[in-house]
């Protein structure tokens, strides 16, 4: 028989010791810590919701960054904005001055501050945000406008905006300096004025003839070209009598040229002098002061409207399709309007061939179906005029500028040249309206003077291959703001890109270019009517309009989306501090619980060892 010792290790009250001191040891790493555990199994069932939370922290923090570096692109976004406000006051308080005294180079102290000016715009178009351009859209790499001086001076193979403006002047005052008017004296009674071809783009346009001269005949304004004409009858007007002739000027405007019969010695300006034994010198006079009055109107306000004009031909990225000018039924001479009726019975003010009932157009995969009457929605009515047809398709291309029909032409605007696209199933009925192919596509600008000489050129064409282009950045289809898009929350997204051919931006650069560029001869007699013109435009040009986009638009998106991050932000912040005390619960340990085992075990720990000590000095002789 033999007796085993009693050793310490092996003993059920030295495996308790052992187990003590190991949740002494945990004990004490959650109080140096304040974790549970230093491992996910020691957690306990609880961790789920811990791993669960820090994940969602995770994304908490991302969306963080993201806000943040969002907020600093809009913010120098916004300085940018805030720059162009300043840079439009500045110019504009400029133009509205009264001050028109030239400089050698031909320009005013005003229009030299507005180069600079627009060398300032260009700059701040190219604001960088890291290696982000902020107003190229989508196409962040790349700068959103192109260097200042190619703008407007050009490069060795592209025309630059001074070129395209003194092409548009040159073809808009006519060789004549009359703003391709051609005047006549059919006979020694007579005056005829009319325009020099049909359709053109350029030059003033006769648009209403009014007239008191007593026993005088007036014609007109009528014909293809357009023409109106006076004929005294071989009498003598009274005193006082007026003719007044209105003229739309190349930007919409109109000028008006009144005249006045006159007795009064020296006579006076705007009027044309009564030869009371000599009637037919009082035509003569008539035609005289006639021709004068145009010259001047033409050498004042067309020249300012040229250049308005101009820079929309350069700048404004409101594509269009431009058809040839045609003809009505009911007078082959006299060019289709607005109110030209798409289909109608020969003679009528109509086009031929027309439209029939079933007949369709195809706008961008909308459809117009044409009906014999009784019209809805996408319908339009065979007897409808042009200008309805023209509103329809405006609604669906969502233009910014409205289409036209002038000089029997007709232009279909569209802000996006690239969507625009027109089909049908009546060929020929498209074809009068001076669409010859289809589909009917925008041309997409710039828009030069179509031949040389410039002075007698009938056409714009695309001058995209040989012109500068001003803005580089993106310019596809959509908004300007869905350009730059961020998430800031598990379901929020913000939109934030901007573009420098915004209407809004567009506008004002073009306005100041035009102002900065444009210069006239000091010593000319005109100059002034040239300078005071042009500055009214410009002032027009920066003065906000109703319905128009305007900075502060932008600036208004731009803050929206801000506020849509601060209030992401802030219910972020809450969700944080939400599921830190979620994890907190589930791995944190309390210090006065985890003090208070800490105490207890090592009492417990004293005791163990105590016990274990007396039982370490017993011997036989002891225990028996």
């Amino acid at each position: 028989m033999s007796i085993s010792s009693i050793n310490y290790s092996s003993s059920v009250l030295g495996a308790q010791i052992r187990n003590i001191n190991q949740q002494l040891t945990d004990l004490s790493t959650q109080l140096a810590t304040g974790k549970l555990s230093q491992n996910y199994s020691g957690m306990g069932t609880n961790e789920g919701f811990a791993i669960a939370g820090r994940s969602q922290l995770s994304n908490i923090a991302a969306y963080t960054d993201t806000i943040t570096n969002v907020n600093v692109n809009i913010n120098l976004a916004n300085t940018a904005l805030q720059s162009l406000t300043t840079i439009r006051n500045t110019v504009q308080t400029g133009s509205a001055s009264t001050a028109q005294d030239l400089n050698v180079n031909g320009q005013t102290v005003a229009q030299n501050t507005a180069a600079s000016q627009f060398g300032s715009m260009v700059g701040v178009l190219n604001t960088q945000s890291g290696n982000r351009y902020l107003f190229s859209g989508t196409a962040f790499n790349t700068q959103s406008v192109a260097n200042a001086g190619d703008i407007i001076n050009g490069t060795t193979t592209q025309a630059g905006f001074k070129t395209v403006m003194a092409e548009r002047q040159a073809a808009d005052l006519g060789a004549n300096g009359m703003g391709r008017l051609v005047q006549t004296q059919p006979t020694p009674s007579s005056v005829r004025v009319s325009e020099d071809v049909a359709g053109s783009p350029f030059g003033m346009k006769i648009a209403a003839v009014s007239s008191t001269l007593t026993g005088a005949t007036v014609t007109g304004p009528s014909g293809s070209p357009v023409s109106f004409s006076v004929d005294l009858n071989g009498l003598n007007p009274n005193d006082g009598d007026k003719l007044s002739v209105q003229f739309t000027l190349p930007d919409g405007t109109t000028g008006q040229v009144d005249l006045t019969a006159s007795t009064a010695t020296p006579t006076p300006i705007g009027s044309f002098a009564i030869d009371a034994t000599t009637p037919g010198n009082t035509a003569t006079n008539l035609n005289t002061a006639l021709n004068t009055a145009i010259t001047k109107l033409a050498n004042t306000s067309l020249v300012a409207a040229s250049a308005i004009t101009a820079g929309d031909n350069f700048f404004n990225t409101a594509s269009s399709a431009i058809g040839a000018p045609v003809n009505n039924q009911a007078a082959p001479p006299a060019p289709i309007s607005g109110a030209t009726a798409l289909s109608g019975a020969s003679p009528s003010n109509s086009i031929s061939p027309g439209f029939g009932a079933g007949d369709t157009i195809t706008v961008n995969g909308t459809t117009l179906t044409f009906v014999n009457s009784g019209a809805t929605g996408n319908q339009l009515n065979v007897g409808d005029s042009i200008q309805t047809l023209m509103s329809k398709i405006d609604q669906i291309t969502g233009t910014s500028k409205p289409s036209t029909v002038h000089g029997g032409s007709i232009t279909i605007n569209t802000d996006d040249a690239a969507s625009l696209n027109i089909t049908t199933s009546n060929s020929g009925a498209l074809n009068a309206l001076g669409f010859g192919s289809t589909p009917v596509t925008a041309t997409q600008p710039p828009l030069r003077v179509g031949s040389s000489p410039a002075s007698s050129a009938t056409t714009l064409v695309n001058g995209s291959a040989n012109t500068v282009k001003w803005y580089t950045g993106n310019d596809g289809p959509g908004s300007p703001r869905s350009t730059a898009m961020a998430r800031v929350d598990d379901s929020v997204t913000v939109q934030y890109g901007a573009q420098a051919n915004e209407d809004a931006i567009r506008q004002q650069l073009q306005a100041i270019a035009v102002f900065g560029t444009f210069s006239t001869s000091p010593t000319s007699q005109y100059a002034g009517g040239q300078v005071s013109a042009l500055s009214l435009r410009v002032t027009q040009s920066l003065t906000k309009q109703p319905g128009q986009q305007h900075i502060e638009d932008i600036q208004t998106d731009l803050a929206m989306a801000q506020n849509t991050m601060k209030d992401a932000g802030t219910r972020q912040t809450q969700a944080k501090a939400q599921l830190q005390s979620i994890i907190d619960q589930a791995e944190s340990a309390s210090p006065d619980q985890v003090a208070s085992e800490l105490l207890s075990l090592q009492n417990a720990l004293q005791a163990s060892y105590q016990v274990t000590s007396k039982l370490a000095q017993l011997s036989l002789v002891k225990f028996l």
